[in-house]
């Protein structure tokens, strides 16, 4: 009993731990725009946020294609170290978030 006691808890810590570093940040998103976009694109994170309205970048994001939208924005950037699968869903939340129908103006 002891012993299922522990795999449980380890299980729920495990789970825990995996849903909390799989969600996406805003934060995150505009660190990378700095690191890995804006060099390419020639814009700073508001003005690239600033491209669409939230129900825009959503309706972009729920067809798959904000890695296309980036691409299309900022024709030089290079897909293979700016546009990792991994880094789209940060992306996103920071697009989202600073989107020219938030309100919100970041720092970049």
């Amino acid at each position: 009993m002891k012993k299922m006691m522990k795999i449980a808890l380890m299980v729920a810590v495990v789970l825990g731990l995996g849903a909390t570093t799989a969600s996406a940040d805003a934060a995150k998103g505009q660190k990378l725009f700095i690191k890995k976009l804006k060099p390419s694109c020639n814009m700073t994170g508001a003005k690239m946020a600033q491209q669409h309205s939230q129900d825009e970048w959503e309706e972009i994001n729920d067809d798959g294609g904000i890695a296309d939208e980036i691409k299309k924005i900022c024709p030089r950037v290079d897909p293979a170290k700016g546009l990792k699968d991994k880094y789209i869903p940060h992306y996103y939340d920071f697009f989202y978030e600073y989107a020219n129908d938030s309100g919100n103006v970041p720092s970049c």
